[in-house]
């Protein structure tokens, strides 16, 4: 039987509806990119189905791919995403959907014009893994190209500094104002905690946007590339 390549479209898993939705219409997103692909639903977290049994669960025949919907790497992309592709052939995975330069300009394009003096938060989520916050000053590199004001990254867990803290250090230094941007896809946990974090404004996450199904698709194909002889 020829064999069938499929996307195993994997997110973090939350208990907000708005962020289900989101990241629901994100893999409907990347089948309207690419018709005639099947695109398989997964989480590491908090939903179901789990991505050890979605890659269990797939026929002999079909090749997968396995695209993290999460913007960096850290425990989830290293342990539990490579665990469930070494347990089964033919199946690989991609990078995340970050970071990438082109990010930088949807965040931008998120938080809009500020007044004079503020400063900007860039909040990830955050990783145990230390190698996970090196590109993240990057992005915020990226993003202090586009913007006249102060940048600082921050860590909504794991890391430092915690967002509160860089909401804080921005405001002693002098801001007349903060705003948070949001490195997060859609509302959840981490998203509502920004709320809380004492600065003036919080911008929305990176979804909706066509972005994330084409760097999603970009690295489906960068992973068939590496993995698959031509």
């Amino acid at each position: 039987m020829e064999h069938e390549t499929v996307m195993i479209a994997c997110a973090h898993g939350t208990n907000n509806a708005e962020g289900q939705r989101r990241i629901s219409q994100l893999r409907a997103d990347i089948a309207l990119l690419r018709p005639g692909l099947t695109v398989l639903e997964a989480y590491v977290d908090v939903q179901e189905p789990a991505l050890p049994e979605v890659v269990a669960g797939l026929a002999a025949h079909v090749h997968a791919v396995v695209v993290p919907l999460l913007l960096t790497v850290g425990f989830h992309v290293q342990v539990d995403i490579a665990d469930a592709v070494a347990s089964r052939s033919n199946t690989w995975a991609a990078a995340p959907l970050g970071p990438d330069p082109r990010l930088a300009k949807l965040l931008d394009e998120r938080i809009g014009t500020l007044p004079a003096g503020w400063g900007i938060v860039l909040a990830a989520a955050g990783s145990s893994r230390p190698e996970a916050a090196e590109p993240i000053e990057v992005l915020a590199a990226d993003l202090a190209v586009r913007r006249p004001e102060r940048i600082l990254a921050a860590y909504g867990a794991s890391a430092r500094p915690t967002v509160p803290d860089a909401v804080a250090q921005l405001q002693a230094g002098g801001a007349a104002g903060v705003a948070v941007a949001s490195y997060l896809l859609a509302p959840g946990y981490f998203h509502d905690q920004l709320s809380l974090a004492g600065a003036d404004r919080v911008a929305p996450p990176l979804l909706p946007s066509k972005l994330l199904a084409e760097l999603a698709l970009e690295h489906f194909d960068a992973a068939l590339l590496r993995n698959v002889a031509p």
